[in-house]
């Protein structure tokens, strides 16, 4: 588990992602540290999708910049999706676990779009991570926001996101939530009731798990 200094770090890395976040050599911040999150801010609330009485509700934790969650949406997640979500048979709870300043950067402008807009835009973001996180010779800030931008997002609110400490913050929180409730250690995490399974799986594997949920 991380101690408190890591994850200050993936919380200063997210900031270095920030216009305006570069401090001159040897200079202190001209403002004291945020307020937390509202606890009822909305961009915090569940995000999910499927019928709230599905049968079975599966847990995922992830992060952005994590080739095995890139790999389980582009291989597995789609047939997941229309054949157990839409299906009736599963609902599925999308928990954020970012593993550097990117992927909390992610995370942040993918809670900032309206929470219908989600699921697909983490989907784009994990299906095309070659292109935004990993791409030769371009700026992730920018690639970053060229998926945004197709969500919906102006550029303007688009630098307040990334600007948003308190934001961070509490989702860096709930990321200790996790593995202090899971103990996730991992990304891709799924728990199937009380089961937490570590790593990326077939659809068939999936599917039997969630079979085994009661």
């Amino acid at each position: 588990m991380p101690d408190r200094r890591s994850l200050l770090t993936l919380a200063a890395g997210a900031l270095a992602f920030a216009p305006g976040a570069v401090l001159a050599q040897g200079a202190a911040p001209a403002t004291p540290p945020p307020p937390a999150l509202a606890a009822d801010d909305p961009r915090m609330t569940e995000r999910s999708l499927g019928r709230a009485d599905a049968p079975v509700t599966v847990i995922e934790y992830f992060s952005l910049t994590c080739g095995h969650c890139a790999a389980f949406h582009r291989e597995t997640w789609p047939k997941v999706k229309s054949d157990l979500v839409q299906a009736g048979r599963m609902r599925m709870v999308f928990r954020d676990f970012p593993l550097d300043g990117l992927a909390l950067a992610a995370a942040a402008v993918a809670r900032s779009l309206p929470a219908e807009r989600y699921e697909p835009f983490i989907s784009t973001l994990l299906s095309s991570q070659d292109r935004w996180a990993f791409a030769r010779g371009g700026d992730p800030r920018e690639e970053l926001f060229k998926v945004a931008a197709l969500a919906g997002m102006p550029r303007a609110k688009y630098d307040e996101v990334l600007a948003d400490q308190a934001l961070a913050r509490a989702i860096l929180a709930a990321r200790v939530a996790g593995q202090q409730e899971h103990n996730v250690s991992s990304t891709p995490t799924f728990v199937f009731g009380s089961r937490a399974v570590p790593g990326n799986m077939t659809f068939t594997r999936f599917a039997q798990l969630v079979g085994e949920t009661r």
